[in-house]
Parts: C-alpha cells; structure tokens; sequence
C-alpha cells in the first residue's frame, strides 16, 4: 500500500513481543511475511523478540528462516523434551497439558540446550541470607548460539534497522539499544532477554541490564514515537493476548495475571499516536490560516513536528493459547510444542495478509488504522 498521494511507499517494520517459548510463533509469522515480499527494513523486539529479530537482522534474506530454524531446532532438541508422549501423533487434551507440564518441569531442571542451563550453586547457597548468585540459569549457551547464527558486521553496517529494548538494573530506566545509533553486539541481545531472577544482568558500558519486558514488553511505543518520512507498514507479533476470558480456576487465574502483566499496552500507544497526529494536524492546520510573519515562530513549528506527518498502518497478530496449555506455556520448550506455535504463526499472518480488510485497507483522517483479523469486536477501522 501507498499513502493517500501514491507515491510514497510504506516503509514495512517488524514488532516483536517477548515471551520465551512462544517465540516460534513469531518466526512462523516471519516465513509468512518474507513468502509475501514483506522483508522489513526495521525490526524492534523485547527478550526472545529480540533473539528474533536479532537472527533476522542479522542474516542476509536468503538466509534468514534458516537461522530461525537453527535456533528454534536447536533450543527444543533435548532428548528428555523429544521421547515422551507420542511427539508425532494426536494426543487427547487433557493428555496433552500433562505432557506440557512435564516437558516445562524439565526445562526448569535441565534448561533448554543452547539456552539456558541451571547453575550449580555453591556451599553457601543452602544457607538463608547467603546465596550469592544471582540467577537460576547460566545464559553462557545462549551466547554461544547468537554468535554462531548472527553476523554482528553485516546487522550492523547492511542489515535492517534494530532496535531492542533493556532496563537498567540500577534506575529502573528502559533502554532501547538501536542499530542506527550504537554498535548493537551479543550483549544487547543478551541484555534484553535477561529476566531475573531466571537470567543474570548482563554489563554493558559500565551499566547492567535486565529484560525490557520488566517495563514493556513490546517496543510499539519506540516505533511510533521515531520521526518518519515515509508511512508505516507495521507487523506486531504479540505472544500475550491483553483480552481473554474471566479465570474460573487457580491455574486461569495465574495464566490470566502473566498474560495481563506482559501484553503490550498497544491501546494505550495507539491513542498516544492519535492525540499527536491530532495536535500535529491542527498545528499545520493554524500555521496554514496565520500571515506570513508568524508562520514562521519556533513553538508552532515544534508542535507540528511532535506528530507524525505520515500515516501508518498496523497489523496485530497474537498469539492465543490453546485450551490445554497453562502459565507455563512460555518455558515449555519441546519440540511438539514449538512446531505448533510456528504453524499458529505461519497460518495466522497468512490468513491476515490475505484478508480484503487489510489488502483494501484506507488510513483514516486520524493517520492510524489498525488490523486485527481475529478480533470480533472489530470492524473495518476499528481499534484493537
């Protein structure tokens, strides 16, 4: 799509949630974007977002779904994920969360290869106030696998755009490392997918950094609030719906409380970004009817340029659990399961590319339209 004018092609970026096994979803959303010509020229992600959008980033076209098959092969391919209940044939439901739990049981035990795997603690760490680690997990694979799947030169003097977000430990301030400012490396990947207490902080200059997703899980916010001088074809690939049923037990309740605490707040950026398209809009719409000698005064030309001047349009896939999975469902990192959620993914942006509602779309006066195919409460223009 081109803006009102035609000519002016959208610039297409990438959105990528955190939320750690879930992940394949996202990977199986990408195929489906890169299948229909959609390379992004911008990816932005938060933990295993990040990781995603760094394999992407990171890779030259031809080569990009392979590092995301690497690497998702590669966390899920632990014997003691792969030799139980009948990984290749149909299970019952109820079977099936029985397995679920078994398999995420094992990976708290035993992590997940070229991930993350448990500490051996030290004699002081039985005694009460002693401990002095700092994590659960040794996160040492995980490094070892992004520097064999990323090319850290090519991301950062060819690739597209990155950004990945991060908070620092001391401040409690969000951090968005960016390709077009800093040098991006493996620690910022790092940093960004380093939950506490699971994943120690990793030091970059001087500072330490936690998980982006302890502050927002989702970089949507990043994006839309960047200059830019062409329209916005945004993908955001959530793993957290912010909508789902009343919790009926203690096992909804807790899976309800994650969901909830991780999804992406995009209602609120979105109105963010409408308020100032509004502002930026009557600011032009004032300096237009002003005589020449105002025109020209610092504090209108600032409120014009605090909006976007080019619309966008934003596609919303989400992930939705199934009904036999539970709040453990984003450190179950099986292979049955992975290949589920990238089949999930790859069905669901293709159905959504496809859809007369988002090839036929028209960005309203307010320079925001918002795609959701599986939303009942949508219409056409509606808001997410």
């Amino acid at each position: 799509m081109k803006d009102r004018t035609g000519e002016i092609p959208e610039k297409i970026v990438l959105v990528l949630q955190g939320g750690g096994a879930l992940g394949a979803f996202q990977a199986g959303a990408y195929e489906a974007l890169c299948r229909a010509g959609q390379e992004p020229e911008w990816l932005a992600g938060i933990s295993i977002g990040s990781i995603n959008a760094a394999l992407i980033a990171g890779n030259r076209p031809g080569k990009r779904l392979d590092a995301l098959r690497r690497f998702w092969e590669g966390v899920t391919g632990a014997p003691w994920l792969l030799g139980s209940c009948f990984e290749g044939g149909p299970i019952h439901e109820q079977m099936r969360a029985i397995c679920n739990e078994g398999r995420a049981t094992m990976s708290t035990m035993l992590g997940a290869p070229g991930f993350f795997r448990p500490r051996v603690p030290d004699l002081f760490s039985f005694l009460p106030g002693l401990m002095r680690q700092t994590s659960w997990y040794d996160t040492s694979p995980l490094r070892e696998t992004l520097l064999e799947l990323i090319d850290f030169d090519y991301l950062n003097d060819e690739g597209p755009r990155l950004s990945v977000g991060a908070v620092d430990v001391e401040t409690g301030n969000f951090t968005c490392f960016d390709s077009r400012e800093t040098r991006i490396t493996v620690d910022h990947i790092m940093a960004s997918g380093a939950l506490p207490p699971g994943f120690p902080a990793v030091e970059i200059d001087g500072r330490h950094y936690w998980d982006g997703g302890l502050v927002s899980n989702s970089p949507l916010q990043f994006v839309l609030a960047v200059p830019s001088q062409r329209p916005l074809c945004i993908y955001q690939v959530d793993l957290y719906p912010s909508r789902d049923i009343m919790p009926r037990t203690m096992a909804q309740v807790e899976q309800r409380e994650r969901e909830i605490r991780f999804s992406s707040r995009t209602r609120l950026n979105t109105d963010e970004f409408r308020i100032r398209h509004a502002l930026a809009s009557a600011a032009r719409r004032l300096h237009a009817r002003l005589p020449a000698e105002f025109r020209g005064d610092p504090d209108l030309a600032m409120l014009i340029e605090s909006g976007p001047a080019h619309p966008v349009s934003l596609m919303h896939l989400i992930y939705r659990h199934a009904d036999y999975e539970s709040a453990s469902k984003d450190y179950e990192f099986s292979r049955l399961s992975m290949l589920d959620h990238w089949r999930d993914g790859l069905r669901d942006a293709e159905r959504s590319l496809a859809d007369p509602r988002w090839t036929d779309r028209q960005v309203p006066e307010d320079g925001l339209m918002i795609f959701d195919r599986n939303d009942p409460h949508q219409q056409k223009q509606g808001a997410v």
